[in-house]
């Protein structure tokens, strides 16, 4: 495949399996979004929707471009996550 920096990128069989591997935990992550309502208020719930919808528009472009880095956008999800769920508590008293 060819960037447009002219550079030539190649992605192996174990590139794009991490791929798919990173797009499906991914999508493992967004039981944890919608979970949220539990402890969340609804308005809430819709912006880490509204996120996990561009992260999975991000994961979709790594897939097609750098598949072995698609991984990293599930991780990033549940840092993100977690990072909105302990703010949520500590300064709007978000609890379950």
């Amino acid at each position: 495949m060819k960037e447009s920096s002219g550079l030539v990128t190649r992605s192996g069989l174990g590139g794009r399996f991490l791929g798919w591997i990173g797009i499906a935990g991914h999508v493992v992550v967004l039981f944890w979004y919608v979970m949220s309502g539990l402890a969340m208020p609804a308005w809430a719930v819709g912006v880490l929707l509204l996120v996990w919808a561009a992260l999975l528009a991000a994961a979709i472009a790594l897939l097609r471009t750098r598949p072995a880095w698609t991984p990293v956008v599930p991780l990033g999800a549940v840092a993100i996550w977690l990072a909105i769920v302990s703010a949520g508590d500590a300064w709007l008293g978000w609890t379950a």
